[in-house]
This record gives C-alpha cells, sequence and structure tokens, in this order.
C-alpha cells in the first residue's frame, strides 16, 4: 500500500511532508508534490504533516480523486526527488481548500 497526494495540494504544496518522510520518496513539480508509490513505505508519517490534509492512504483517497494515484506514479518517474523542506508558493493560502484545482496543475 502506498499513500497519495491528491488535489488539494495543487497550488498550495507545501513541504512539511517532505521532511518527515524516511525514504525519501516525493517528488516535486512546479506547483504539486507526489509520492513515488514503488518507494513509500506506508508509513504514515506524511499524512498528519500536511496542512491542506491534501495525503491519503491508498484506501481511504476520495472517489473524485482516485485519478490522483496514476497522476503520483507516472509524475514520480519524471520530476525531481525532493528530501527538504522549502517555503511554500506566496499564495498557497489563497489556495488553501479550492475545489477542482487539476486544471491547474503544472506538468
Amino acid at each position: 500500500m502506498t499513500f497519495v497526494v491528491g488535489e488539494d495540494c495543487i497550488k498550495c504544496k507545501h513541504t512539511d511532508c517532505v521532511e518527515v518522510c524516511p525514504v525519501d520518496c516525493f517528488y516535486e513539480g512546479p506547483n504539486f508534490l507526489v509520492i513515488h508509490p514503488d518507494e513509500c513505505i506506508d508509513c504514515a508519517l506524511c499524512e498528519p504533516e500536511c496542512p491542506v490534509d491534501a495525503i491519503f492512504s491508498e484506501d481511504e483517497l476520495p472517489a473524485d480523486q482516485t485519478e490522483f494515484m496514476e497522476l503520483n506514479a507516472e509524475l514520480a518517474d519524471i520530476w525531481p526527488n525532493i528530501t527538504e523542506k522549502k517555503d511554500p508558493p506566496p499564495d498557497a493560502e489563497d489556495w488553501a481548500g479550492k475545489p477542482d484545482k487539476l486544471q491547474f496543475l503544472e506538468r
């Protein structure tokens, strides 16, 4: 089993989760983070660290976000690994909790 970064991370991209990951399985895009499903050890340390509740256990992923399982796997193979916390985007709080953000995902 793995954890999945969902839609709420788009344009928020807090990296608190990265700092606690013992296996460095997070990958960073321009405005979104993903978890590599083959590297995640299901330790659950990242989930409570996300200030926008964008990280889900694979079996608790909301039905309207199932496409994010495949998206995490796809993008983790092409984006660079991130291992240290960074500042969130300056407008992250403006985007927190907004619906329908998939259209804003930058690859």
